[in-house]
């Protein structure tokens, strides 16, 4: 949580601008005389709308927050509806998380909505929403989504300082072999069963199963991620509840006190969410625990319960990911693998054109674009890489592969540096090694999934930047040949 990196300090500045906008939407509410829980609601929708719009563009997060009420006032409309009506209320909560989840196959903004809606009608059951409370609450929802707006594009714009983050897209498939359709088909099993066993529970926080359930399924793609991010739910839940005995049951009704750790909660939620979910989900529990210290509701009993709810859904979750249309974490690390291979190969192709004189060849995006996809292949090889994995033999071959992935990395942000360099030019041993690296390329690839080469003539005499050039794609080189007796030793499926 405090050694992992910060380039540009940017979970810090994101962090700090959370605080800053979830505080502005509180006190907006406060002072244009909104109850307490249309408070907390406005205050939760500017989190959200900070935590989960990730467009690509400014524009398009602008568009995207903007469609944040379309999504959640119907929701929250339904939800107050149906507030005595369980079995109704149950069907259309479990609906909801269906289409949640399935709006994924829309990219980003689809993932946002979908999330924004599901996390409506989970805040209706945790304030208990009536109808009556409609008008205030959904004027304080669109007064805590301006506020968020105004810091996030106005005050503090992080994003339009920054170039545009690569978000590579997921194997293509269709039907069932879409990893967001057999999610779909798994959230309702796990929601039903996270259902049904909670209100076994409690009868009041039943919801607290389901959520879990829900949020466990949220950025993972494969059976082994899913079961490593349940078991760290509950971890972060359990942290967060002993830290919540400490300072939200002391706390419970001063509103200062709370007010400045629930600041520090939001801190800590958006500056750990990208390197540690375990840390996320116990600000996150934190959090709520002083929401209900709020409401006058917080005890020890109600953190107990909170700890066997989650539980209950993390293990619903790992039911229905294991039993219901699995995808293997063989399969999802693979194709990962094969996307980041092509990814080497089209960064050497523009370092060569570069370096060949053309002046429209840019390596930089695409090693933008490989430290992306090197990413998603750590989170898909988690479970193989995890302390408590028994697979040894699988556990050294994953960790041998993203080293070898990371050296390549490297080797290319060194070419493209070379290649950035105007006195770097092109001579026939660079051509050469180039046609080596796609050679190697090619060979860890299957013949459908290639890409075609992009070769670049060479003059026969050495040039400024020649040496250093070759000797990144002589490493790069040897590299991908090293990737060959893993990655082949892993085709058994795991």
């Amino acid at each position: 949580m405090l050694t992992a990196p910060d380039p540009g300090r940017l979970r810090l500045r994101t962090a700090a601008r959370a605080v800053l906008g979830v505080a502005l939407a509180v006190l907006l509410g406060a002072l244009t005389g909104h109850t307490l829980t249309a408070v907390i609601t406005g205050g939760l929708a500017a989190l959200l709308a900070l935590f989960t719009v990730t467009d690509a563009t400014v524009r398009a997060q602008a568009l995207t927050t903007a469609l944040l009420p379309a999504a959640g006032f119907p929701v929250l409309a339904l939800a107050a509806a149906l507030h005595d009506r369980s079995l109704a209320r149950d069907t259309a909560f479990l609906a909801v998380a269906v289409a949640g989840v399935y709006a994924r196959r829309w990219g980003p903004r689809g993932h946002t909505l979908g999330v924004f809606a599901f996390m409506t009608f989970f805040v209706a059951q945790f304030l208990g929403t009536v109808p009556g409370e409609l008008p205030g609450l959904c004027s304080a929802m669109l007064i805590g989504l301006l506020a968020a707006s105004a810091v996030r594009f106005g005050l503090w714009c992080i994003e339009r300082r920054q170039p545009p983050p690569v978000v590579p897209a997921p194997p293509a498939a269709s039907g069932l072999a879409r990893v967001t359709t057999r999610q779909a088909v798994q959230v309702a099993v796990a929601g039903a069963l996270a259902l049904t066993l909670g209100q076994l529970l409690s009868q009041e926080r039943w919801y607290w199963a389901v959520g879990a359930a829900w949020w466990i399924f949220v950025n993972t793609a494969s059976r082994g991620e899913t079961l490593v991010r349940g078991f760290r739910r509950v971890a972060g839940t359990v942290t967060g509840i002993a830290a919540g005995l400490l300072v939200a049951v002391p706390a419970q009704g001063e509103t200062i006190p709370t007010a400045v750790m629930a600041a520090l909660c939001v801190f800590g939620i958006f500056y750990t969410a990208a390197v540690s979910y375990t840390w996320m989900m116990a600000f996150v529990t934190v959090l709520v625990s002083l929401l209900y210290g709020l409401l006058g509701a917080l005890d020890g009993a109600l953190l107990a319960l909170r700890v066997a709810e989650t539980g209950v859904g993390a293990l619903c979750a790992a039911v229905a990911v294991v039993l219901v249309l699995p995808v293997t974490t063989h399969a999802t690390t693979d194709a990962w693998i094969q996307q980041a291979l092509r990814s080497v190969h089209r960064c050497t192709a523009e370092a060569a054109a570069r370096l060949a004189g053309s002046a429209a060849a840019d390596p930089a995006p695409r090693v933008a674009e490989l430290e992306t996809l090197l990413g998603r292949v750590r989170l898909s090889v988690t479970p193989l890489v995890h302390p408590l994995s028994p697979l040894r033999a699988r556990k050294e071959r994953a960790r041998k592969v993203l080293a070898l992935l990371d050296d390549c990395a490297r080797e290319l942000r060194g070419l493209a540096s070379v290649a950035a360099d105007p006195a770097a030019s092109h001579d026939a041993r660079l051509a050469a090694a180039c046609r080596r690296v796609e050679t190697a390329v090619h060979a860890l690839v299957p013949p459908a999934q290639r890409e075609p080469g992009r070769h670049t003539a060479g003059a026969p005499a050495a040039h400024p930047g020649a040496e250093a050039a070759l000797a990144h794609l002589h490493a790069l080189e040897r590299a991908l040949a090293d990737l060959a007796a893993p990655l082949r030793a892993s085709a058994v499926p795991a």
